[in-house]
C-alpha cells in the first residue's frame, strides 16, 4: 500500500469534528486533491512571476534594450505662451524683405552657421534640434549657447514630431524651410541602420507632409550628399551622372530623399532645392570627420588609420571649407522660387534643383595629415590601412559649374588656409577653454 493510502486508511479512525464523523474517502479523492492542491500553487507561482515581470518591464532601470533608431524620440517640453513668445522673437525679421526660416538640426555644425548667417542679415530665423547623442552632446549645447547669443532659439524637438511642426508653422508662417537635421557618418550606418531610416527618410517625410498641408507652403532647401555618386569613376561628378549606385546605407538613405523629394514637388507643388555637400569642414566641426578626430589623435600621440586604395591608390577627398558651404546655402535660400501648391493641392508646376558644394580641389588623405602635422607642430603616427568596405569611397571630386551659375557659388577657402582656422578653434576650445585634450 502506498504512502498516500496508509495516510487515508489512519485518517478514517477518528472523527474529524466532536459529534460528527469523518466521511470514508477513496484513493481516487486523495489523488484529486492532492493535484488540486498542485495545481493551484502552479498558478500562484505563475501569477507571482507575472507580477514581477510587469514591475521588471515598467522599472526605469529595466535592462530590456531600447530601439537605438528611436532614441531621439523622447519627450519634450514645448507650447505655452511663454515658449511661443520666444519662437515669434527669434523668427522675427529685421531686415527689409527679410525670410523667416526654419532651420531643422540647428545644433548641428552646418546648421549653426547657417543659422548665425542668416540672424546676421537680418532674416527670421527658428532653430529646431533633437539633440541626439549621435557625437558629444556637450558641442551641441556649446553650439547652442553661440546661437542663443545671437538670438536665435533652438526648438528641442524631432522631426518625426508632427504635432510639434504644425504648432511652429501655426506660430510662425515660415516662408522657408532649410531642412539639415539627419543622421550623418557612412560607418555608424554597420551599427545602427535604423537611425538612418528613422531620421533621413521618415523624419523627411513628415516634415514634408506638414509643408504640404500648411498655407502659404514654404520653399524648402535641404541637405543630400555628395554620397550619393557612391561607386562612380568618372570625375569630377555632375549632378547630370547616375546616382544609383551607393556604397553606404548613409548615401542610399540621401538619394531615397532626392527621390521623395521629386515626388511631393511633382504631386504637392513644394518648391524643393537639394544641396550636395562634399566633406564639410571648420571651426564647430563634427568629431565624427577625419580631419576632427585626427587632430584630437595626434595631439594624444595615438596612431591614426590612414587608408589607402588598392595596389596603393591615393584617397583623396572634395574638402569643403563651412563658410563656403554657408554661402551655397544662402544663395540656394535666395534663389528659392515660392512654392505653387495650396491647402496640399498643386496649383501649377513647381521648382525643384539639386546642386554639387564642393570646393573643385580633391586633396589626397595623406596631405591633409601632413597639413595637421605642421599646424599642430606634432608628427603624427600614421597607421596605414587598407580602405575598409565600410561605405567609404577612394575620391570625391565635384563639378560646380551649375552652382556657380545658379547659385554665384564659388569657394574661396583652400585646405591649409580652412585647417589653419579649425586648429585654433580646436586649441582654444579643448585646451583653453571647455575642454582639455585627454
Amino acid at each position: 500500500m502506498s504512502q498516500l493510502k496508509q495516510i487515508s486508511h489512519n485518517d478514517n479512525s477518528a472523527p474529524s469534528t466532536p459529534g460528527k464523523f469523518k466521511i470514508e474517502k477513496s484513493p481516487y479523492f486523495n489523488r484529486t486533491r492532492w493535484h488540486s492542491s498542485l495545481a493551484k500553487l502552479t498558478l500562484w507561482s505563475f501569477a507571482f512571476l507575472a507580477v514581477i515581470l510587469i514591475f521588471f518591464l515598467r522599472s526605469p532601470s529595466s535592462s530590456v534594450p531600447i530601439d537605438p533608431s528611436r532614441r531621439s524620440l523622447r519627450t519634450y517640453n514645448w507650447g505655452g505662451s511663454a515658449w511661443e513668445k520666444r519662437v515669434r522673437s527669434s523668427a522675427r525679421v529685421r531686415s527689409r524683405n527679410g525670410m523667416t526660416v526654419l532651420v531643422t538640426g540647428a545644433a548641428g555644425f552646418v546648421g549653426t552657421h547657417v543659422s548665425s548667417a542668416l540672424k546676421r542679415r537680418g532674416d527670421g530665423v527658428l532653430g529646431m534640434d533633437n539633440f541626439n547623442d549621435y557625437y558629444e552632446i556637450s558641442l551641441k549645447r556649446a553650439r547652442q549657447a553661440l546661437l542663443e547669443r545671437t538670438g536665435v532659439y533652438i526648438v528641442e524637438g524631432d522631426i518625426n514630431d508632427e504635432a510639434l511642426l504644425r504648432k511652429l508653422f501655426e506660430v510662425v508662417p515660415f516662408t522657408h524651410v532649410m531642412h539639415l537635421a539627419a543622421q550623418a557618418g557612412v560607418r555608424y550606418a554597420m551599427q545602427n541602420p535604423g537611425s538612418y531610416v528613422h531620421s533621413n527618410i521618415a523624419g523627411f517625410v513628415n516634415l514634408l507632409e506638414v509643408c504640404k498641408s500648411v498655407n502659404p507652403q514654404p520653399a524648402i532647401v535641404w541637405a543630400s550628399s555628395s554620397s550619393v555618386y557612391g561607386l562612380n569613376t568618372k570625375v569630377p561628378f555632375s549632378e547630370r551622372d547616375r546616382t544609383d549606385q551607393p556604397a553606404s546605407l548613409y548615401a542610399a538613405t540621401k538619394k531615397a530623399g532626392e527621390e521623395i523629394a521629386h515626388t511631393y514637388n511633382h504631386i504637392y507643388g513644394l518648391s524643393l532645392t537639394g544641396l550636395r555637400f562634399f566633406t564639410v569642414y571648420g571651426p564647430w566641426g563634427r568629431p565624427d570627420m577625419a580631419y576632427f578626430f585626427f587632430t584630437k589623435d595626434i595631439l594624444k600621440g595615438k596612431p591614426i588609420p590612414v587608408f589607402e586604395a588598392a595596389n596603393h591608390g591615393t584617397v583623396a577627398r572634395d574638402f569643403t571649407y563651412i563658410d563656403d558651404i554657408v554661402r551655397g546655402c544662402l544663395g540656394a535660400l535666395d534663389t528659392a522660387e515660392k512654392s505653387t501648391g495650396s491647402g496640399g493641392k498643386k496649383r501649377g508646376p513647381a521648382q525643384l534643383r539639386v546642386f554639387n558644394l564642393g570646393n573643385t580641389s580633391p586633396v589626397p588623405v595623406t596631405e591633409l595629415v601632413s597639413i595637421l602635422e605642421r599646424l599642430l607642430k606634432v608628427k603624427a603616427k600614421r597607421n596605414i590601412m587598407k580602405l575598409p568596405r565600410n561605405g567609404d569611397v577612394q575620391f570625391t571630386h565635384a563639378n560646380i559649374s551649375y552652382a556657380q551659375r545658379e547659385l554665384g557659388y564659388k569657394p574661396t577657402t583652400d585646405l591649409q588656409t580652412g585647417l589653419k582656422k579649425f586648429v585654433r578653434w580646436y586649441l582654444n576650445y579643448y585646451s583653453g577653454g571647455k575642454k582639455a585634450v585627454e
